[in-house]
């Protein structure tokens, strides 16, 4: 007897839709028939029959490289993702304060780059709105935060300040600071910002998981579970909501590799995990930051970072863990059998990170731990069959893939040649057999796994009317679709239970308003999720 009968649908499957189906069985989080209403309205009569209007469904979507409760902070505080301009997020912080008078920090984030002249942000803006209360707003990335004056004068951050060295505080021709911190600056800040409550935390989950459900995503892997970045420790949040039942996602949980302490905090690790799999909540992954971000010069390249003139400077970018030592770090944890999930932009950090995951197979043979570095924005030609040849996975953020303004005006300029044309290279990675999972890094971009995959078909972002990046590293929708789902499921050790429509695996499903494999590739972007389903139950509608 099933449970849940979902009719007159498309059913996905095999990078198709399935001739004669158009009914799914649900029973216990399982799908239990595949077939045409008919058969299966006489073979398992269900207690609810819901009609899905001519939908097309696919399997879950799965993110493979997320943050939501830093997200869902955002989107309960000062949240200025959904802004445009520099008028936008003035705006949204003036609105921010009048509403929220009381003293004290004000704080949130999600500003681009690319709003700013130079892609810097200065306190004198801040300071017009917000002149007696400190102000600190993480950028969409988290590579650089924005403040003001207040701020700046309550950290003591001076113009005799030093820059820590693995950061770097933006100054004027004086020396003074100007009101943006990157990377490890950040932290003199930061560390006087009121942490968040765990009722705060708590909501935070709650609001970004109704987010990501309402985009069709049923599981995900949290890219930071622990101290780092400003983060708070979200393990305990995760464990509360996988006992009081509220977590209704499949979650997999990343620990943070803290880089000030070394191979001593393996065992720490080691207990946290099992604290974890003792509440039924997967955190037998540990997430390691190689390297920063292109735009502030912090990405470990090969060759070294252009001036504005085009002229080499002496700057390769910062490699947070020499790589010595994370070939060594790697090897211990893989011993373990921890996965490891390593953020690796720049070329420099992903051959380091490959060359590490190597040294690991050498010593402790094939482990079968799944592997897999986020981001992979620029790859070397001579490092993109190593993936395969290592089976380690690709966990990329396809939105990025684009010529928009941030790529165009803070990225390319400042890039070798040779760079610029190894860009999100999905196409190779994918005919050199590499498995390739897909995530957003939200709130770094949009969660939207419709509008990854429109980019990472088209090159080219929803609604843009930009040339493409790099045009032949496309992937077709097949492609992308399996990128979300079972690619996304591999990495999270699910692919088992699910990723594909099947009886026997689990009843998570994304229902569409249109026929995402047969469409235009340029109207993907447009398509909407109308239902999702997690374990069969329903967790949003349109």
């Amino acid at each position: 007897m099933a449970e849940l009968l979902l009719t007159n649908a498309h059913v996905y499957g095999d990078g198709a839709w399935q001739t004669g189906v158009d009914a799914i069985a649900i029973r216990d989080g399982v799908i239990v028939g595949l077939g045409s209403s008919a058969e299966l309205a006489g073979l398992v009569p269900a207690a609810e029959v819901v009609d899905l209007d001519g939908g097309w469904v696919l399997p879950g979507f799965q993110d493979a490289h997320v943050h939501p409760v830093q997200a869902g902070l955002e989107m309960n505080a000062c949240n200025l993702a959904d802004g445009q301009n520099l008028d936008d997020y003035v705006d949204t912080v003036a609105a921010y304060a009048l509403a929220h008078p009381e003293p004290g920090w004000i704080v949130g984030g999600g500003w681009s780059m690319d709003a700013f002249p130079g892609g810097v942000p200065t306190a004198e803006v801040l300071d017009r709105i917000v002149p007696d209360r400190p102000v600190f707003l993480p950028n969409r990335d988290h590579h650089s935060a924005w403040v003001n004056t207040a701020a700046l004068e309550l950290a003591g951050i001076t113009a005799g300040t030093p820059d820590p060295t693995d950061g770097r505080i933006e100054r004027n021709d004086r020396g003074e600071p100007t009101g943006a911190l990157h990377e490890g600056a950040m932290e003199l800040v930061r560390r006087h910002v009121p942490r968040p409550s765990d009722d705060d935390i708590a909501r935070a989950l709650q609001t970004a998981q109704a987010h990501l459900h309402s985009l069709g995503i049923t599981g995900w892997q949290d890219a930071l579970v622990g101290e780092g970045l400003g983060m708070p420790d979200v393990l305990d949040a995760y464990l509360a909501a996988q006992r009081a039942g509220t977590l209704t996602a499949a979650v997999v949980g990343a620990l943070w590799w803290d880089r000030e302490r070394g191979d001593d905090q393996i065992a720490d690790l080691i207990e946290r995990r099992e604290r974890a799999a003792a509440a039924g909540f997967d955190a037998s992954t540990v997430k390691i930051m190689q390297d920063g971000v292109c735009e502030t010069f912090t990405a470990a390249v090969v060759e070294p970072y252009l001036d504005r003139h085009g002229q080499p400077t002496d700057n390769h970018g910062l490699s947070f863990i020499e790589a010595a030592d994370l070939a060594r770090y790697v090897q211990l944890l893989d011993a373990a059998d921890f996965q490891v999930h390593i953020h690796a932009l720049g070329d420099r950090a992903v051959a380091d990170s490959l060359d590490a995951i190597e040294h690991a197979v050498s010593v402790n043979g094939r482990r079968g731990n799944r592997h897999h570095l986020a981001h992979v924005q620029i790859v070397r030609p001579e490092d993109v069959p190593r993936f395969a040849e290592l089976d380690v996975t690709a966990n990329a953020q396809p939105l990025w893939a684009c010529l928009d303004d941030q790529m165009a005006d803070l990225t390319l300029p400042f890039l070798s040649a040779a760079a610029r044309e190894q860009q999100y290279v999905f196409r190779s990675l994918a005919d050199a057999g590499t498995r390739v999972a897909f995530g957003s890094d939200w709130p770094v971009s949009s969660a939207d796994p419709l509008l990854g995959m429109h980019v990472a078909v088209n090159r080219v972002a929803a609604g843009s009317d930009a040339e493409p990046l790099l045009a032949g590293q496309n992937l077709t929708v097949v492609e992308a679709i399996e990128a979300y789902t079972r690619g996304s499921a591999f990495v999270s050790r699910r692919d088992e239970s699910t990723g594909i429509l099947a009886v026997g695996m689990a009843a998570d499903l994304a229902v569409l308003d249109a026929d995402i494999v047969s469409i235009d590739s340029h109207e993907i972007g447009a398509v909407r999720v109308t239902r999702t389903y997690a374990a069969g139950r329903p967790v949003h509608t349109l």
